[in-house]
């Protein structure tokens, strides 16, 4: 005699499916092995913030870091994303829209800051320091360049010479005159105000209104300097007199 099946609900399975913290279905489900109770991950994560027992049953999971105990379980996620119809579609819907949301400019201070390059406002936006403090970046929308400041050291000088950047490497806009680059350097190498910097390309002193792209296309690009970014040099000004 053969058994009459009996349809299971989703529901039926909601006690295996669900996080116990915030009752959802589990999103990343993530599994304490000292007890083998499962979370999101989110949910999990954000609890072992403030405590160190599992949510569920109160064991402690580890006398410092929980997080270590915690371990991913992707054959349950595929399972509940099976049984559960525009789950998967929804949280990849719901995470585009997060990252859209909250990903940083990729010209934008935040950018700057992780990539360690200069603030482009202070080091090159042509205001100075003790300005009405008006927090917009003019240069934010300019074509963008990557230049190598070099410390180029003359033998024979008697008088202190200057020394290498911390950072060598910046990025800023194209517009960037070679004076507002002598500021920049006078700035970061502590230098006095009568101090003068000479900058080079290619061995030839730069005008103080040259522009980074003005250089770049004609003695960078067009002298066969294929590498980048551009490399400038600085040192002392030399005095013939």
């Amino acid at each position: 005699m053969a058994a009459t099946g009996r349809k299971h609900l989703v529901k039926d399975f909601n006690h295996f499916m669900t996080c116990y913290l915030c009752r959802g279905y589990l999103i990343k489900p993530t599994t304490v092995t000292e007890c083998l109770h499962t979370f999101c991950k989110s949910c999990i994560v954000q609890h072992f913030e403030d405590s160190n027992d599992c949510p569920r049953c109160g064991i402690q999971v580890h006398e410092t870091n929980p997080l270590e105990m915690l371990r991913l379980d992707n054959t349950l996620e595929e399972i509940i994303f099976k049984l559960v119809p525009g789950l998967r579609e929804r949280e990849e819907q719901q995470e585009l829209e997060f990252w859209k949301k909250n990903q940083p400019r990729e010209n934008g201070q935040e950018r700057r800051q992780r990539l360690g390059l200069p603030d482009v406002v202070g080091d090159y936006g042509g205001r100075d320091e003790d300005d009405d403090g008006d927090e917009e970046d003019y240069h934010r929308n300019d074509p963008q360049i990557a230049i190598c400041l070099d410390c180029l050291r003359n033998t024979g000088q008697s008088e202190a010479t200057v020394t290498d950047l911390m950072k060598r490497f910046i990025r800023c806009s194209s517009r960037v005159t070679v004076g507002t680059i002598k500021k920049f350097l006078s700035l970061k190498l502590q230098l006095p105000s009568s101090y003068e910097l000479d900058v080079l390309c290619n061995g030839e002193i730069m005008g103080r209104d040259h522009t980074l792209e003005f250089i770049y296309m004609t003695r960078w690009r067009l002298h066969g300097e294929n590498t980048y970014p551009m490399v400038l040099e600085y040192r002392p000004r030399i005095d013939f007199g």
